[in-house]
């Protein structure tokens, strides 16, 4: 298979389906994916006309057979819209998931700062904004730090008067068990980035996603030793984030030679300490 490798990090110019076959025989296991398909052409891609329902079910077979149990998948993903109707594609994937045993442990929203296709004066429907990033897990989920950033208006205040809360019979109680409003909490689970944009630095893709967006997912679903794999490795993004996370054990498949190149780019870019 035409692959090379960079410090811990296994990279292949190869249908990820092949990919993971052979991982599979080795038995390689991984604890993290975070990726994005191929669209509903949305935009376009080289290699875009293989990529239909029919090899996405091979791929998420393929997923489910690697996958470690109480592994995560980030499924970053968004519809087109023919003959006036959204396809409902990323729905249908969600169910396949599910279907094959993955457990949809939280659908979420990556909202963008701006749309490539902003809704025109007299337009029937609203711009696009948004995509959904699916999050399965396989099994019971073991390792999760979520991110604690929102801030909280009342820090550092409690209630004054009768504390209350309920209890399991839905009953209103007085309790002392009240501790002050702490400076963060937990984020929502619809996260906002500027969206992605192509450079020439490394070379040109028509959809990139925010390097925060993956940065952001492995933080939250994944441990430093944990083997992180991107099926559709795109322009890298995925890798980019795993060593801006100190994360060693990553394996990455893109099949096309152009994609590949820019990959290949920084790689060269990092070995001579390059930082993004």
């Amino acid at each position: 298979m035409n692959k090379f490798e960079y410090n811990k990090f296994t990279l292949y110019n190869e249908d990820c389906i092949g990919v993971m076959e052979e991982m599979q025989k080795h038995n390689i296991g991984v604890d993290l994916v975070v990726t994005s398909p191929p669209y509903d052409d949305i935009r376009t891609y080289n290699n875009s006309s293989t990529w239909n329902f029919e090899t996405f079910k091979k791929v998420a077979q393929g997923l489910w057979n690697i996958m470690n149990d109480g592994g995560v998948i980030v499924w970053v993903v968004g519809d087109a819209c023919i003959n006036g109707s959204e396809t409902g594609t990323s729905f249908k994937q969600a169910l396949y998931f599910m279907q094959l045993g993955f457990k949809l442990h939280d659908t979420m929203i990556y909202e963008k700062n701006s749309s490539s296709f902003p809704a025109r004066k007299g337009s029937k429907r609203y711009t696009q904004i948004f995509e959904y990033m699916f999050v399965f897990v396989k099994g019971k989920i073991h390792d999760c730090n979520l991110i604690t950033d929102k801030p909280n208006k009342w820090a550092g205040f409690t209630n004054w008067g009768n504390n209350t809360q309920y209890n399991k019979e839905g009953e209103l109680i007085s309790t002392n068990n009240i501790k002050p409003v702490p400076e963060f909490s937990l984020r929502n689970n619809i996260w906002k980035y500027t969206v992605g944009f192509n450079t020439k630095k490394f070379g040109k893709h028509p959809a990139v996603f925010p390097l925060q967006l993956a940065v952001d997912h492995i933080l939250s679903w994944s441990l430093p030793h944990h083997v992180i794999f991107d099926p559709f490795l795109g322009s890298g993004t995925t890798m980019d984030a795993c060593i801006k996370t100190n994360r060693g054990n990553f394996i990455g498949s893109e099949i096309d030679k152009e994609y590949f190149q820019i990959i290949e780019k920084k790689i060269d870019f990092y070995k001579n300490g390059g930082t993004l």
